[in-house]
Parts: structure tokens; C-alpha cells; sequence
């Protein structure tokens, strides 16, 4: 625990030497980017020997509150998520150096640099907090860091509005989550989590009510449907390497704090299938919202809803298997779903830190406006495609083996069931399976819209490749997940532990029959992804530097002008347009010409979040009028503040007298 100690001194630290070095731009990001590495080094270390060892350790911080010591700790569950955020925000901090420093000539570039560190450090302290206190402090301080950041470029309006947007979404959840707290507490006489798990076992009203304080207040920062509406806004309105460490990280805290929290109740055989329809939900939704967006960053972002739906499903999957007495169904959507927790991790890492590659050689994130970039940025195009494959769920990449484990848990829950217990998990697959087909449409379009074809636009056409301190974190999440495809048993076997903690002994007996295929799949990945290796240097070698062919007479066509290639909305417009139900569709308002001598018409496409565009809107929109109507109690007059004082005052004194009359 001494080394998490020193990883938070390491951050903090470098942060408020970053800040004091705001007028220096140069050694204020270096000498954040230094600290956030060397605190992510020195905290993987205890970090992996918890999560191998299954060792727990705790520290407690004397603190003269009344609400007793400062309790950290750390166990595989805490390890398991601290793995994936040490890895990916030393990555991200050194890509945000070069990055930050194209904003040096007019933002000073200390408050972001110290934000950074101080979002990193609160998640840290998520991870290990042992009691209700420190957990929320840390949890507010992660949404106000992540705040400042997601409003970097605050003079744009969208960004403003995307800020306000997480702000209250963020504070929702915090308003349930002090409720939960403040229930278990009443529950355990104590705010520990020690408490908490040494409480007698809740059941019948009490669980539900701490079931569904959790799940919302969890879930909104977990981004699942209908509470995801603040992650499309931030993600798209952050710098890059904060959008990669959010998407990639920070929302999975989301996840863990459900599963913390659902440690200490009696499973309920309804946990399964709540899960199981909420993930599967935000799975369709998010990828279908995803398939419209003109937005770079908001494709992966609709993109990150649905893959935290999938990973919910699974853990649904693992709950419901439990909950029916069939452990192996049970450990393959656990292993599915903790997998995919490490795999979406790189992924999306991989993901948004190439988006920001293109938006720095660019200027654009506008998928109209890209195209041809396979040329001008090569090095960003192939980790950009290499992401996607993975993303999608196509082998040979590490996201096949994950959603490959939710495949086998649906269908083996559906051959060992019988009546709706064995169709239920059949309706899954079909729903999985359809998911999975529009991933693959999704990123396909996004592939050969921006990188393949004509440049769309003067900025495509004038594209150049990024520096190597922004590839080279690419290349480095690129091996990760060819690691991941190659030895997806290693990492199995590696949180097997955290399966047992969560799940029960029964489910991790199940962990280790699940080695020899696994060990069979990753040796398929390598074979595939080796044969294209090999496919790709002999076509690189041979057909690519052979003599250019000649061209024949094309009867007068000179070459491709760029407004005849597919645009992004025409390339999906059929699946959405005809195949997916209306509630999903983009919305269209044209203004036709209809005059003897008509002007210019015009079509419009809003590519909006139907949940935000007709349920949220409307309903704070009518909030909003309502709380209007009230505003003849603020008369800016002193004395009717110190009136409503004293009617206030007048009532807690009147309901405290009756209270004790009726006592006696």
C-alpha cells in the first residue's frame, strides 16, 4: 500500500508543479506527463501481486473527522480495474503532452496538465477507498476533474453545453449514490465498507431499494441506456487522450462500483435478467445511434454505450447462471464480461487516441470532410483500421474472444434450459448476433469513409501524419491487443480470482476447464493474423512496387470527383432508413423551393440521441417552466429573506414541540 501512497504523491505533486509551471508550456507538460508515468509504474507493481496473489492489503489514514479514519485497500476486484487505468493513463499522458502543445499560443496548458494528474489520482482513490466518505470525495473530485477537462475548449457553445450536460448527469448519480450509502449505513452503524460486507444479508424490500440505488446511481457514469445521455456529449467535446482515458476507463468505474456494491447483498434470482435487458438494450441503441453520426468521436462514443451494454449482459449472464444453479454458464459471462472489460480498455484507448491523430492532421473530425487518409497518414490510418477490426468483434483481435465467451454463455444457457429458461438465452443470441452486424457495418463505414477513397475536402487533401509522440502510443495499444488475441487464457487465468470474489467458488471452479479452448482460440488468432501479416508484407513487396499500369482510353472520364464517392450518411442510409424502427433514424428537415423563381432549398440532418431529443429535453423543458412560475418568491428585498427565515425557523420549532408532546 506504501507504493499506491507514493503513486498518489507522484501525481499530485507533479500536478502542482505542472500548475505553478502554467507560463511554461513546455516543462509544465513534461513535468506532468513525467509524474503520471512514474506514478503509473510504481502502482502496478502492488497492483499485479493483488490481482495474482489474490493478497489483501489495507492502510488506515488517522484523519480527525468524526466519521472515523481514512481506509484504503486493495483486493483483486480493485486490482483488476486499476490494471487497465494505470496502463492506459500512462499512455494517455504522453500523448497528451505533443497534443496540449498545438493549444500553447493561446491557452495556457498548467490547468489541464494538473486536471489530468488530479482525475488520474481521484480514480485511483475510487479504486482503493475502504469506507463511504473517502469513496465520495474521490467520486466527486473524479467528476469535477473530468469536468474541467471535457470544458477545455470551453469557448465553443457545443462544449459549454456538453459540460452542463455531464455536470448534472454526474450529480444525479451522486444524489443516488449518498442516498445508498446513507441506507447501507443506517443498515451496518457504520459508513465502512467492512461494515457493510459484516451486515447480515439484506433481502425482499431492502435489497431491491439498494439494487436500484446502485444501478442508477453507478449506471450513469457506467453511460447504460436510458442514462447514458451525458457520454456522447463529453466524449466528443474532450481533448482526445482525455476522451480515450473516460471512454476507456473512467466509465467502467461505473461497473465496479455495481459489482462492489452487489457483494454484499444476497443475489436475487431478478439480478440476471434486469441486467441482461438493460445491456442488451444499450447494445442496439448505442450501436444504432452510432451508425448516423457525422462526428468522429461521437461514432466511438454511441459505440462505448454499446459496449458497456455488452459487457453488463454478461454480467448479467453470470448472475442469472448463478442464480439457475449452472456455474458454467455463469463463468463464461463472467470471464466474457471481465475480459471485455480489459479488451474495450485498449480498444477504445486505441480508438480515440487515432480520432485525435486525424483531428490534429486534419482540423476536422467531420466525417464528410475526411477521406483519403490511408495515404497522407499511414501509420494513423493502420491503427485506426487495426482498432476497428477489434472494436467490431472480428477475429483474429482480442474483442472476438470476449464477445466470442457472451456467444457460448447465451448458447450454453439456452441448451441446458428448457420452456422460457431455454428460449430466453436463444433471443440473446439473435440480439447479440444482430449487435455484433451492425458493429461491423458501423466501422466499416467509418473505415472506408475516412480513410479510403477521395479527400473530401481541402483539409483531407492537405492532411499530415502526426508526430511519434502521438503514434507511438498507438503502436503500443496495437500490441496490446495482438497480446491479448494470442493469450486470452493468460488473462483469464490472470483475474480468475476476481470471478471467484464476485461470483463464488462454484463459478471459478469453471474458470480453469475453460483454458484449453481458449488457448485453441488464441492459437487461431495468431495463425490469422500471422497469414495477414504475411499476405500484407507480400502484397506490399510485390504488387505495390511493380510497374504503375497503364491507362487506357476511358471515353473521356478523367477520374473520381470526390461528390461522387458515398457519403457517411448514404453508406448506412438503407439499414437506417428501412431496417431499424423510426425511433432510431436520424431526423430530416428539408425546406423545399416552391416559389415561381424558387431560392435555395435546404436539407438538414440531425443525427441527435432520440432519449435526449423526446423524452429529456421535453421533460426539463417542462421542469423548467413549471420552477418559473416561482420566482416571485425571489424578491431581491433583505427583509423577506429574513421573513422566510423565520418562517422556516417558526415550523422546525412547532414540528420539534408537537413531536415531543405526542411522546409524552
Amino acid at each position: 500500500m506504501h507504493l499506491l501512497v507514493l503513486a498518489f504523491v507522484l501525481l499530485l505533486g507533479s500536478g502542482f508543479v505542472a500548475l505553478a509551471l502554467s507560463r511554461r508550456p513546455v516543462a509544465s507538460g513534461a513535468v506532468g506527463t513525467l509524474g503520471a508515468v512514474a506514478a503509473c509504474a510504481v502502482a502496478a507493481v502492488p497492483a499485479v501481486q493483488a490481482l495474482l496473489s489474490g493478497r489483501t492489503e489495507s492502510l488506515s489514514l488517522p484523519w480527525g473527522a468524526p466519521v472515523g479514519d481514512l481506509l484504503l485497500g486493495l483486493d483483486p476486484l480493485s486490482a483488476f480495474f486499476l490494471l487497465p487505468l494505470l496502463l492506459l493513463s500512462a499512455l494517455t499522458a504522453i500523448y497528451g503532452r505533443p497534443y496540449l502543445l498545438a493549444y500553447r499560443d493561446h491557452k495556457s496548458l498548467g490547468p489541464p496538465t494538473f486536471a489530468f494528474n488530479l482525475l488520474v489520482a481521484s480514480m485511483v482513490g475510487v479504486l482503493l477507498a475502504r469506507g463511504a466518505v473517502l469513496f465520495l470525495v474521490s467520486w466527486e473530485v473524479m467528476t469535477l476533474a473530468a469536468y474541467v477537462l471535457v470544458t477545455f475548449e470551453h469557448e465553443e457553445p457545443e462544449v459549454r453545453r456538453a459540460g452542463w450536460v455531464y455536470l448534472v448527469a454526474a450529480h444525479v448519480g451522486v444524489v443516488c449514490l449518498l442516498a445508498l450509502f446513507l441506507t447501507l449505513g443506517a443498515h451496518a452503524g457504520s459508513l465502512d465498507f467492512a461494515a457493510f460486507a459484516a451486515m447480515p444479508r439484506a433481502s425482499g424490500g431492502f435489497a431491491f431499494l439498494v439494487f436500484v440505488l446502485a444501478l442508477v446511481g453507478f449506471g450513469v457514469k457506467a453511460g447504460l441506456v436510458p442514462l447514458h445521455v451525458w457520454l456522447p456529449e463529453a466524449h466528443a467535446a474532450a481533448p482526445s487522450h482525455v476522451s480515450a482515458l473516460m471512454s476507456g476507463v473512467l466509465v467502467k468505474l461505473g461497473l465496479y462500483g455495481v459489482l462492489r456494491m452487489l457483494t454484499l447483498l444476497t443475489p436475487a434470482f431478478w439480478w440476471g435478467p434486469v441486467l441482461i435487458t438493460l445491456g442488451l438494450a444499450g447494445g442496439v441503441l448505442g450501436i444504432a445511434l452510432a451508425l448516423h453520426q457525422r462526428d468522429l468521436k461521437r461514432v466511438l462514443a454511441y459505440s462505448t454505450v454499446e459496449n458497456m451494454g455488452l459487457i453488463t449482459a454478461g454480467v448479467g449472464v453470470a448472475f442469472w447462471g448463478q442464480s439457475q444453479g449452472n456455474p458454467v454458464v455463469a463463468a463464461l459471462g463472467a470471464c466474457g464480461a471481465l475480459l471485455h472489460v480489459w479488451n474495450h480498455a485498449l480498444m477504445k484507448g486505441l480508438m480515440f487516441l487515432s480520432a485525435g491523430s486525424v483531428l490534429h492532421g486534419t482540423g476536422t473530425r467531420d466525417l464528410e470532410k475526411l477521406g483519403g487518409l490511408m495515404k497522407r497518414m499511414p501509420r494513423t490510418a493502420v491503427a485506426m483500421l487495426v482498432g476497428a477490426v477489434a472494436i467490431a468483434g472480428l477475429p483474429p483481435l482480442n474483442g472476438f474472444v470476449s464477445e466470442w465467451l457472451l456467444y457460448l454463455g447465451f448458447l450454453h444457457g439456452s441448451r441446458t434450459g428448457s420452456g422460457v429458461v431455454g428460449v430466453s438465452p436463444a433471443i440473446g443470441v439473435g440480439i447479440l448476433s444482430f449487435i455484433g452486424g451492425l458493429a461491423a457495418l458501423c466501422f466499416v463505414r467509418l473505415v472506408s469513409i475516412a480513410l479510403l477513397g477521395t479527400a473530401r475536402s481541402p483539409a483531407a487533401r492537405e492532411a499530415h501524419e502526426s508526430s511519434a509522440g502521438l503514434v507511438g502510443p498507438l503502436w503500443v495499444l496495437m500490441l496490446c491487443l495482438a497480446v491479448g488475441a494470442a493469450l486470452p487464457g493468460s488473462l483469464v487465468q490472470a483475474f480468475a480470482r476476481v470471478v471467484g470474489q464476485v461470483f463464488g467458488a462454484s463459478v471459478l471452479a469453471q474458470v480453469e476447464p475453460l483454458q484449453d479452448s481458449l488457448a485453441t482460440l488464441g492459437l487461431f488468432n495468431v495463425v490469422l493474423l500471422g497469414t495477414l501479416v504475411l499476405a500484407g508484407a507480400l502484397w506490399a513487396r510485390f504488387v505495390r512496387t511493380a510497374d504503375a499500369p497503364i491507362e487506357t482510353w476511358g471515353c473521356g472520364y478523367a477520374g473520381t470527383a470526390p461528390r461522387a464517392q458515398y457519403t457517411a450518411r448514404s453508406f448506412s442510409e438503407l439499414l437506417v432508413s428501412r431496417l431499424l424502427p423510426s425511433f432510431f433514424r436520424a431526423v430530416a428537415q428539408k425546406k423545399k423551393p416552391d416559389a415561381l423563381f424558387p431560392a435555395n432549398g435546404q436539407f438538414l440532418v440531425r443525427s441527435g440521441d432520440p432519449l435526449i431529443d423526446r423524452i429529456y429535453e421535453p421533460f426539463f423543458s417542462r421542469m423548467g417552466d413549471w420552477f418559473s412560475r416561482l420566482r416571485w418568491l425571489q424578491q431581491g428585498a433583505l427583509h423577506i429573506y429574513l421573513l422566510y427565515i423565520l418562517v422556516v425557523l417558526l415550523g422546525a420549532l412547532a414540528w420539534m414541540s408537537w413531536r415531543a408532546w405526542m411522546g409524552t
